[in-house]
């Protein structure tokens, strides 16, 4: 432990103790320690025997890659070896020669390959993502210093030196030096939000936690063990002691440490047919170069037996099929991606995973910020005769925001319209008991819910008014809305944000969503509270769950001459119980009350409930101002403990939840268009997160019902295998869940995306195919072991992303289908020029180089950087294994080489025979027939790219020079460029070794484009018809085109690292 290398098992928990469950003697017994160690401390001796035992307090460091190996890692490649040999035999050449122009030349050549060689590996340096600051950012987290008590002394040791049984000091501010049991607390409390994703700082104790029947102790999450410290949390409130129970790679964060550096980085699809393309095209090079040398040596006129000026010539070829530039275009095509993705708030990490995201087939996404917008709003209020539903997403603060909808969740949800009023209660968000153990954050849950056996007829109106006081489809008037839910504002100590936001607001979230109602619909909340001005209080408990105001009375409220108005909010059942009346239609008034039909309002709580709705009941009253004293602290029996008995007036039922961002809905349909599925993660209630599936489109006929994390925690690795396959929606979990449920997913051979913020999620960031970490809420252990960061913890983000990783892949393809015909055309031009009595290679090795590097980099940025073409995201995610070259993308290769090697090798023998040209000598006739070649290759080269740009639309239309401002300027530079290298004294002849290029040339090179383009364009059109009558021209089905998915691992490939067991660290908050 603390040392480079494999961790061993660990001696410090061989017992497996759970120390959370024991007290603090037996936890000293089991540490095999003396009784008064919380005095007295360890010895200096057995400090450093238990050094020597134990290790240091450190979390074991990856093995780093130095940068010999970096670089390395990028010239290790059989295509640099290609170029390397060139380069070494121009060296020979330029050394040995006593041509002034050869050495020129070959000096150009060595120089130039060796600039490309070196600019190639430092893109690679540069752009190689950063794996090792996941480890380096949870080691910045640590404690530095430590205070201890040893030999009864309270000394200042580094927390490097703690080990297990030393005697911790902490104090207001202190970071956590190790995982601690708590024996002594004074106000203590740590803030444990980046490992357990609990905001609140967490109240510690120093009792030993109890556990239920059949529980295992180590499933209670680390947000419930009190009595527990851990290793770089931070003390928020208070003071304490305790014990180091586990130090180094054996604290909770070191197990994360563990498992992040355990994950083995995985070359991406495109990564490997890279090198596979590269593999074979050595092997082409090699057969390329052996004919050329055969031809030069036996059959050439100009070479035939000349052994090094075969070489030579062989050399040439085989440079001129290395694809210098491709690397190069490729990092290119995946910066230009990410650049793209940054502006939508998608920050990709390391350059390959832009691919990846192309083939995912399953997006996990947490659900509190990402699908919804983390605000709760109000979203229905119920009165005795109607419904209102609220626009949650309203920006202008006008009444019409509030609309009378009596269908608008006028029945219980279809998965609940069987259970009784306590089966709704127990899998919803009003459901008393929390989730997992813990304290619910809604404070105004219900305790019971005892609906009648009709609840169809339970929940009709008592007494329907189709017109009071509005139609259906109307909004009611501002006064109304005030009076409505003045309790909610009134009744409450909450501040509402600026402009109805969350920047700056107090309080509970489910009050303000009653402000912020009222606010969005013009109410000026300042101005009512002026108004009505409070005159004495019951503060709120969770022992009766609701809390009352006692005001003087606006003119809204019609209230009696020496009344005052009291409001009371709370939670409804326990309201429901208290009042005698109800308010007619919600109507303020003594004139517009009547009895209340309690069975109505329990079976509104209930269908509000199976909806996922968090419900509070707002009530009213009216009492003798003489009855209580401004200022006047009241007690419950205010309320629930009057003579009278049953005294309030039910107003109405407050529906709130956090809806989900409009955005998203849309970006899930177009996900589900695409072919990807979407489930969402939450550590929500059942109920909830079925409402807010169906509100997105998660939720259907074929993923109709949620799981939860308790359920998945008894299930078998096989059973949830299946699970995952007809789920959706996963309630409750934890971050343990969030592992199994990715292996399961990748153990049926899916492809999966998965969100997350806290520190406790970073193993299945890296779990996953595609890590996507939030920015906003995320911390930086979670950021820097995730392939990509949510700028906006936005789900809309992701499928974005998703659609520029499959426009990557179809750019990739694009800048092959340019740039390998130009590469394979040089050489085969050579070989050709040479089996057609040419006297020299039709283009010069200089003049392949700047063709390779320059010509086509410049091209194939085009299509590097080219938009989504329509209908991208309305086919499926590709195969696993699919192939870059299929068969219809190596014809159009295959076609575009035949073609540019024709058009150029053609151009050479015509301006070498034809007649117009006898005024030249020799060398002359063939620097005109380069310059004739050198520019028929570039500008042919254009038309491959104009026809490259759209994988089926024609390109014989203006869109061809549209859309893609680079399809222009690339056009531009290289004709201004062509021009020149063509036309400029001594670069062109010493140089290039070409000359000025006359009209009849110019044609020549004017007809190869046209021809070019024509045919390219005729192949496209072809195979537009042939995907119009079903053929599968994407290689959809073509086993041969595609290596196919690696066999599906079976269960046994679910079992999680060493350590991961101890991962039930918190449920998620979300």
């Amino acid at each position: 432990m603390g040392k480079k290398g494999v961790v061993e098992e660990n001696p410090q928990m061989s017992e497996n103790s759970p120390w959370h469950t024991m007290t603090v003697e037996e936890t000293i017994k089991q540490m095999g320690l003396k009784d008064d160690l919380p005095k007295t401390g360890l010895s200096t001796d057995e400090a450093a025997s238990r050094l020597e035992k134990f290790g240091p307090n450190q979390m074991t460091e990856k093995d780093k890659t130095t940068l010999l190996q970096r670089i390395w890692h990028q010239i290790n490649n059989v295509l640099v070896y290609v170029l390397i040999t060139v380069a070494v035999v121009s060296l020979i050449q330029a050394v040995t020669t006593t041509d002034g122009d050869t050495r020129f030349t070959a000096w150009f050549q060595v120089a130039l390959i060796v600039s490309v060689i070196t600019l190639n590996t430092w893109i690679g340096i540069y752009q190689e993502g950063n794996a090792e600051k996941a480890a380096d950012a949870l080691k910045n987290m640590l404690s530095t210093d430590a205070r201890v008590i040893r030999g009864g002394k309270e000394v200042m040791i580094p927390a490097g030196d703690i080990v297990p049984g030393d005697v911790c000091l902490l104090g207001l501010g202190d970071k956590v030096p190790a995982d601690l049991r708590l024996t002594s607390v004074s106000n203590l409390a740590t803030g444990e939000a980046a490992l357990t994703g609990e905001a609140v700082p967490i109240d510690k104790t120093t009792d030993a936690i109890p556990v239920e029947g059949g529980l295992d102790p180590e499933q209670v999450p680390l947000g419930d063990r009190k009595n527990m410290g851990y290793s770089a949390t931070l003390v928020s409130v208070g003071s304490g002691i305790g014990i180091a129970i586990s130090t180094g790679d054996f604290t909770q964060i070191g197990t994360i440490n563990r498992l992040v550096n355990q994950t083995e980085t995985i070359k991406t699809d495109v990564l490997k047919q890279i090198d596979l393309v590269s593999k074979y095209l050595f092997i082409c090079i090699c057969t390329m170069c052996l004919a050329t040398f055969f031809t030069a040596f036996f059959y050439s006129e100009t070479y035939k037996g000349k052994v090094l000026d075969s070489i030579n010539i062989a050399l040439v070829c085989a440079v001129a099929m290395v694809p210098e530039g491709l690397e190069a275009i490729v990092t290119l095509t995946y910066s230009y991606a990410v650049k793209v993705m940054a502006s939508q708030n998608a920050i990709v990490r390391a350059l390959p995973a832009v691919e990846t995201l192309g083939s995912v087939t399953v997006i996990c996404s947490d659900k509190t910020g990402t699908l919804t917008q983390n605000i709760m709003s109000l979203t229905a209020f119920v009165t005795s005769n109607a419904r209102y539903k609220n626009d949650v997403d309203a920006a202008d603060r006008v009444p019409m925001n509030f609309v009378r909808d009596d269908s608008y969740l006028a029945e219980r949800a279809q998965h609940d319209l069987k259970k009784s009023g306590s089966e709704i209660l127990a899998a919803g968000p009003n459901n008393p008991q929390g989730r997992r153990g813990k304290d619910p954050s809604f404070h105004f849950t219900t305790d019971s819910l005892h609906t009648t056996d009709q609840p169809n007829e339970a929940g009709k109106v008592a007494s329907p008014d189709d017109n009071f006081p509005v139609k259906q489809g109307e909004s009611p008037t501002q006064e109304w809305i005030q009076s409505a839910l003045s309790c909610g504002v009134l009744c409450s100590k909450c501040v509402l944000g600026e402009g109805g936001g969350r920047a700056g607001e107090i309080g509970n979230p489910t009050e303000l969503s009653i402000l912020r109602a009222s606010y969005f619909c013009g109410i000026d909340i300042e101005e009512l509270k002026n108004d009505c001005p409070i005159v004495a209080e019951v503060p709120f408990s969770s022992d009766y769950k609701f809390m009352a105001t006692v005001h003087e009375p606006a003119a809204s409220d019609n209230a009696p001459a020496g009344k005052l108005v009291a409001y009371v909010k709370g939670a409804p059942d326990r309201m429901v119980k208290q009042c005698k009346f109800q308010a007619k239609g919600g109507v303020a008034g003594e004139e517009n009350v009547e009895p209340v039909n309690e069975d109505y309002w329990i079976e509104q709580i209930a269908i509000l409930s199976s909806h996922g709705l968090r419900v509070l009941g707002l009530c009213r009253a009216f009492i003798d101002k003489d009855s209580v004293k401004v200022g006047d602290n009241l007690g419950p029996e205010f309320v629930n403990g009057r003579p009278e008995g049953k005294w309030l007036t039910m107003v109405g039922l407050c529906a709130i939840m956090d809806p989900p961002r409009p955005e998203c809905v849309q970006a899930i349909k177009e996900a589900h268009g695409a072919g990807v599925r979407v489930a969402m993660i939450t550590g929500d209630h059942k109920d909830t997160a079925t409402a807010i599936g169906h509100m997105l489109g998660i939720v259907d006929e074929k993923f109709s019902e949620a799981v939860t994390g308790p359920e998945l925690d008894a299930m078998s690795d096989e059973e949830l295998c299946e699970v995952v396959l007809t789920h959706n929606v996963f309630a409750r979990a934890s971050p343990q869940n969030k592992i199994r449920i990715v292996k399961a997913l990748q153990a049926k051979g899916e492809v999966t995306s998965m969100t997350g913020d806290g520190v406790n999620d970073a193993p299945a960031l890296k779990a996953a195919n595609m890590g996507v970490a939030m920015g906003k809420e995320g911390t930086d252990v979670a950021r820097e072991a995730s392939e990509m960061i949510l700028a906006d913890d936005n789900f809309a983000t992701i499928v974005y992303a998703v659609k520029q990783g499959r426009v990557v892949w179809d750019n990739l393809r694009k800048v092959l289908l340019v740039n390998t015909p130009i590469n394979n055309s040089q050489g085969l031009s050579v070989l050709l020029g040479l089996l057609v009595s040419l006297p020299n290679t039709p283009i010069t090795a200089i003049q392949i180089l700047y063709s390779n590097f320059i010509c086509a980099v410049t091209l194939g940025f085009v299509t590097a950087i080219e938009p989504a073409e329509d209908g991208i995201m309305v086919i499926p995610p590709r195969t696993v294994g699919k192939r870059l070259i299929g068969r219809f993308l190596f014809l159009r290769i295959v076609i575009g080489t035949c073609l540019l090697t024709g058009c150029v090798v053609g151009s050479a023998v015509i301006i070498n025979s034809h007649s117009r040209y006898d005024y030249l000598d020799m060398k002359g006739r063939e620097q005109m027939m380069r310059a004739c070649a050198f520019n028929v290759l570039d500008f042919g080269a254009m038309s491959v790219m104009l026809s490259a740009r759209f994988a089926y639309n024609s390109s014989v239309h203006p869109r061809a020079f549209m859309g893609n401002p680079a399809a222009v300027g690339s056009i531009v530079i290289v004709t201004v460029l062509q021009l020149v290298l063509t036309y400029v004294p001594g670069l062109n002849s010493f140089v290039f070794g070409m000359r000025g290029l006359d009209w009849f040339g110019w044609i020549l090179v004017l007809l190869s484009m046209v021809i070019v383009f024509s045919v390219m364009e005729i192949e496209k059109a072809i195979r537009r018809g042939l995907k119009a009558k079903g053929a599968d021209t994407d290689d959809r089905t073509t086993p041969f085109f595609t290596d196919g998915p690696s066999e599906a691992p079976g269960p046994a490939s679910m079992t999680m690292p060493k350590g991961a067991s101890k991962l039930n660290l918190q449920e998620l908050s979300h």
